[in-house]
């Protein structure tokens, strides 16, 4: 039996092999040796096939134990040297003047390797960099160039809603947005009120627009003429959640009526 898996900082998910025949339960925090190195995780759910299809690019590895109470000691003294690690890596980045931003440093459970990551918005060339990190703190480093939506997971933690942000939570991949989502959706279109926490349009407008795109498809488009009970009639807007339209009269009167009034349509597409 395999175990799909959350571990690091970046939340990555992966599929593990128990060593012998232990048993784990959700939720339950274990130590794992990843391809990075041995690194404290947490078991999510027992592993099938189907599980496994929604994992972009899984990690894997060994469950090498239920994390102890050693472990949780080393734990936190590996926290305190991520903090030491970080005001070092600031010091470094503008003694050499890099022009990157340290976002966050995750230094493993084993100690293996020291992980900076970071926001630059072109190529940057941080060998030197490296190599002074490598002198001051005596381990394997690892440089990670990260967007600004990866930012947000790393440090955000409520968004405007009040519950976590989702990037932090639930989500696998972090899906594109666009403008053209709110509009169909008919959120405001201010964007300090439509964007999260990295600053980018919300994640939230994407979890509903598969349902609003398929609304949409049922109904005549805006300037589609069509028949209904009370005479044609011609579609100046759609509300597309309530399935209902917006329609004009030839006498000029504007109602507004719901789909199944429709009995049959004249321009445009529509079902």
């Amino acid at each position: 039996m395999k175990y799909i898996i959350r571990h690091g900082v970046m939340r990555l998910l992966g599929e593990f092999a128990p060593v012998g025949d232990a048993v784990y339960f959700r939720n339950q925090e274990v130590v794992i040796e990843s391809e990075r190195g041995q690194e404290v995780a947490e078991v999510l759910c027992e592993s099938t096939a189907r599980a496994v299809e929604f994992i972009d690019e899984p990690t894997h590895g060994k469950i090498l134990r239920v994390m102890s109470n050693e472990d949780r000691v080393v734990l936190l003294e590996r926290q305190a040297r991520e903090d030491v690690a970080y005001r070092g890596g600031l010091d470094f980045i503008a003694q050499r003047r890099l022009q990157m931003e340290l976002v966050d440093v995750e230094l493993l459970l084993g100690g293996e390797r020291l992980i900076f990551y970071f926001l630059s918005e072109k190529r940057v060339d941080f060998r030197d960099l490296v190599k002074d990190l490598a002198r001051e703190f005596h381990t394997r480093i690892e440089m990670r160039q990260i967007g600004v939506r990866d930012e947000a997971k790393l440090l955000a933690d409520y968004g405007d809603c009040g519950k976590p942000v989702c990037c932090n939570t639930h989500m696998l991949v972090m899906p594109p947005v666009s403008m053209k989502m709110a509009k169909l959706q008919k959120s405001t279109l201010d964007p300090s009120k439509i964007s999260g926490r990295c600053g980018r349009l919300k994640c939230c407008l994407r979890f509903e627009q598969d349902v609003y795109e398929e609304f949409q498809d049922q109904l005549p488009p805006q300037g589609a003429r069509v028949v209904t009970a009370k005479g044609p009639a011609k579609v100046l807007a759609q509300e597309v959640l309530a399935r209902k339209l917006l329609v004009e009269f030839e006498d000029g009167r504007r109602v507004m009526i719901a789909k199944d009034e429709i009995l049959s349509v004249m321009g445009g597409k529509g079902k």
